[in-house]
């Protein structure tokens, strides 16, 4: 009997292994085992691993009411969604709340989740969830050029991380994708296969990644020695109804593109209704590259030439990105920048039509529709 219940107790310790406990396996003080566990940048990455690694193997976890008297912070990671975003409802929700639950894990955070259905019902809920203590900082997904969530963050004093840059970068620590180095390369790639007269479809101007991918844009055209024309720089799109209304604009100039790099995938999903409207084909006739990778694009006759990023990877860093700037590293030092991977598929290729050649289809495709009405 006596044994039985000394190995019930010793189960019973090994469920309740401390902060000392780990500290003395490791040969460290508690205070820098704690540190090292909260992520403190006092402590070197490595230490912070080791630590963490005997942590886990020791079977350790933190009592979270316990380590938020003790520290003031949750150790909870919020965001809010808007509902009303033009990609909302694609696998890139799926795949960035992966990333930022699988860091979140690692680092043994949580994550408060919220929805909103505008920018007001946004900016509410950030107020909300920054007084009622529910989260410890935010990530700040789609940036604007004008972003008042920046402005009430910054000005609360609440740490963030942006997904995307902004026009104040003041304070701001941010993760993002280099798509105007992406639409530069487009530009550049196409006049390798002799086009000289590409359109630009840009994306909703209130957007970051719009001004950017149209700098990358104006910046591959100066590149090659293609004088800037704004004729070729359509309306905004966003999806594909826009992107079609944005096509169509282009093939009725009298100079139309022989090729067209369009900001989102979204809206140039529309452009092949649009160009079998106007006579033509994509990939054949047209050339088209567009950026997000999303996976409607593969499905498309001839498949989308796009621009991918890796929405994992980003939530994923988004969220080390913002433990680390919860724990006091400047914004400054927590700024990063990747490249998007380039989709070669089968809806671009060489200049196979002139400029005047695709007016004329144009002009032909339009006094049918005229006739038949």
């Amino acid at each position: 009997m006596e044994t039985r219940v000394h190995k019930v107790r010793s189960d019973v310790r090994r469920h309740r292994v401390t902060i000392n406990d780990v500290a003395r396996e490791l040969g460290m003080t508690k205070s820098t085992v704690s540190r090292a566990l909260n992520g403190y940048p006092d402590i070197s990455e490595s230490t912070q691993l080791r630590v963490r690694e005997a942590a886990q193997s020791l079977g350790y976890r933190p009592l979270a009411n316990a380590q938020a008297i003790r520290t003031g912070r949750l150790r909870a990671i919020g965001l809010v969604l808007q509902l009303n975003e033009h990609d909302r409802h694609r696998p890139f929700l799926a795949d960035f709340l992966a990333g930022i639950s699988e860091a979140a894990s690692a680092a043994d955070w949580t994550i408060t989740v919220a929805t909103a259905t505008s920018d007001e019902d946004t900016l509410r809920l950030l107020c909300k969830l920054a007084d009622e203590h529910k989260a410890d900082g935010f990530i700040v997904p789609r940036t604007l050029w004008d972003d008042r969530r920046v402005t009430f963050l910054r000005e609360a004093h609440v740490p963030f991380v942006l997904y995307g840059r902004t026009g104040n970068s003041d304070g701001c620590a941010w993760f993002d994708i280099a798509s105007e180095t992406a639409t530069q390369n487009a530009v550049e790639l196409l006049h390798d296969l002799g086009h000289r007269r590409i359109g630009f479809i840009p994306g909703g101007r209130q957007y970051t990644y719009s001004r950017l991918r149209l700098e990358g844009y104006k910046a591959g055209l100066k590149r090659v020695g293609i004088p800037f024309d704004p004729d070729m720089v359509s309306r905004s799109a966003l999806n594909p109804d826009e992107g079609g209304e944005a096509v169509v604009q282009l093939l009725s100039l009298k100079q139309p593109p022989t090729a067209i790099v369009s900001s989102i995938d979204r809206a140039a999903l529309g452009a092949y209704a649009a160009a079998r409207k106007c006579g033509l084909q994509i990939g054949s006739d047209i050339s088209l590259i567009s950026y997000d990778g999303i996976e409607e694009g593969e499905l498309m006759t001839p498949a989308l030439t796009t621009f991918s990023a890796d929405v994992h990877l980003a939530g994923v860093r988004l969220t080390e990105l913002l433990i680390k700037r919860i724990n006091g590293v400047p914004p400054e030092a927590l700024r990063e920048l990747r490249p998007a991977t380039f989709v070669a598929r089968q809806s671009h290729g060489p200049m196979t039509r002139t400029p005047e050649e695709i007016a004329a289809i144009v002009s032909r495709a339009k006094n049918k529709v005229e006739e038949k009405q």
